[in-house]
């Protein structure tokens, strides 16, 4: 690995480690049915975000609410304390493809049709209201 590259990886891994994050990788479900369920939930209140998915339909709500629930215990042990109602919520959330499984069935004729096995990883970024004020502030002053 060159340098350059060395000192951006090393610089991404020190910001990684003030924020407090989970992921989710090789769920066995296609992208696109993720994504419906972790709109719901992008910029909401971590409590309000839980509730949500809890009571969602959704057989991917029961994944997003674990990982949800894991990114909450991440964050109470790198700040030593319990999460407050009305403190966190939930920065951003990425889907992303993964691996493809790929099947064939039988068709008539002896043809086969491809079926795909579509899988995805999460990752779910919590961050707290007063952290997040700050940054917008500094955006809005920077670009005036």
């Amino acid at each position: 690995m060159g340098a350059r590259k060395k000192i951006a990886a090393n610089t991404r891994k020190e910001a990684l480690k003030s924020v407090s994050f989970a992921k989710l990788n090789n769920v066995p479900s296609s992208p696109r049915k993720m994504r419906l369920v972790v709109d719901m939930i992008r910029d909401m209140e971590v409590f309000r975000a839980l509730g949500v998915l809890k009571y969602s339909n959704k057989e991917a709500a029961a994944k997003v609410e674990k990982l949800l629930r894991s990114a909450i215990a991440n964050w109470e042990t790198k700040n030593e304390r319990k999460a407050d109602s009305g403190e966190l919520f939930v920065k951003s959330v990425n889907v992303d493809c993964s691996t493809t499984l790929k099947r064939m069935r039988p068709a008539p004729q002896g043809r086969g049709y491809r079926i795909r096995k579509r899988s995805n990883h999460v990752t779910l970024f919590v961050e707290t209201k007063a952290l997040v004020k700050n940054d917008t502030e500094n955006n809005k002053e920077s670009q005036n």
